[in-house]
């Protein structure tokens, strides 16, 4: 977005919705006007309901709004990332709305979550494709789009590292009110929406394995609005209440204090794609749980298990075991180190828009 500001011949329009709006999750659309931005649509989608349901309305709304939107800003691009509902909707409405679509973060996989089937129907919905690897450039063609309009662009997440000047510790522990101690870890977990009423007892279950850490400070990043999220939400509140001197929570960190927190954790434990994407550049441990991110390129510096207690314990020894903290020091991230958002605003900057609404279908064979 910033690269795109800097552009004299490019007018960047930004639409908030979502999670963004929500005092619920933080009215996190007020970092981005801190951050020195305009924003000149808030989409309001989100209900107040982490229900299936609830879900599919938001998504109706989100149609229903975003074609709105679209219609009074008259963009000549629509720029998506990634492959939560409410991207699904501003896809749909600009794919009805003749306006054509660039998508970041395709081609990826998510077995557990309804995120999967809505990333590959957003990319048949694009014309412009980035995506994180090189293999996953190759599954967008894969699903039939054309090779010239798909370009691996690396993972926007691993820039920011590199370009943000990150909070020192005591900047950091100043920032939420929260002593780090000589052992740290940061946890957040969400719902795996494939699967049926299954938050509560995974999450409880994590929570056992941690009540067993000695000398260890936890801080706990809530959940998405994904269904049953308020399950995980009302659970963290009840453990760092029971747990203050060695907990802390936060519906959200925002992006500067969540990746210099990164800086100083032990390990990474939960299911959010960010420990397979960011995490692994600080050569730091991730715990991967469960199905939530199945099928996603993993770093060495992943430890997959199941969410139960006994593999979740297991997975956090070997954490901290000798062994593996010595293979940290070796590792390599596989979302690559690239200028992300110059390579994204040049591809945009030299594409005939004109030209991409009536797709050909590329066949492999």
């Amino acid at each position: 977005m910033k690269e795109l500001q800097q552009e004299f011949d490019i007018d960047l329009q930004i639409c908030v919705t979502g999670m963004h709006l929500s005092p619920e999750f933080g009215l996190t659309y007020k970092q981005i006007e801190q951050d020195g931005f305009h924003i000149d649509k808030k989409v309001e989608i989100l209900l107040s309901s982490d229900t299936s349901v609830g879900v599919s309305k938001s998504i109706g709304l989100g149609i229903i709004s975003f074609s709105e939107a679209f219609n009074e800003l008259k963009p000549d691009l629509v720029l998506l990332l990634g492959d939560r509902f409410e991207a699904f909707a501003a896809a749909s409405a600009a794919m009805i709305g003749k306006i054509p679509v660039a998508h970041c973060h395709g081609g990826e996989a998510t077995e557990g979550l309804i995120d999967e089937p809505i990333r590959h129907s957003i990319t048949k919905m694009s014309h412009i494709h980035f995506t994180s690897t090189e293999q996953y450039r190759k599954r967008v063609i894969q699903l039939g789009e054309q090779p010239h309009n798909v370009h691996n662009v690396g993972a926007l997440g691993i820039e920011n590292i590199n370009k943000l000047d990150l909070l020192s510790r005591t900047n950091f522990e100043e920032s939420i009110g929260f002593r780090l101690g000589d052992r740290n870890v940061l946890v957040t977990f969400h719902p795996v929406t494939l699967e049926n009423a299954t938050a509560e007892h995974q999450f409880t279950e994590l929570l056992k394995a941690l009540d067993e850490l000695q000398a260890t400070k936890i801080i706990f990043t809530k959940p998405n609005a994904d269904t049953d999220g308020r399950i995980i939400i009302n659970l963290i509140d009840q453990y760092t209440k029971k747990n203050p001197e060695k907990s802390v929570a936060f519906v959200s960190l925002g992006q500067l204090r969540y990746l210099s927190a990164l800086q100083f954790m032990d390990a990474v434990i939960g299911n959010s794609s960010s420990g397979l994407i960011e995490v692994p550049s600080f050569k730091t441990a991730t715990i991967d749980i469960g199905d939530r991110q199945r099928g996603r390129i993993k770093a060495d510096s992943v430890i997959s298990c199941e969410p139960s207690y006994v593999s979740i314990k297991n997975a956090i020894e070997e954490a901290f075991s000798d062994s593996f903290r010595e293979k940290l020091v070796h590792i390599k991230n596989p979302y690559g180190e690239k200028d992300s958002s110059k390579d994204i605003v040049k591809v945009i900057k030299n594409t005939n828009l004109s030209s991409l609404l009536k797709k050909k279908f590329y066949d492999l064979v």
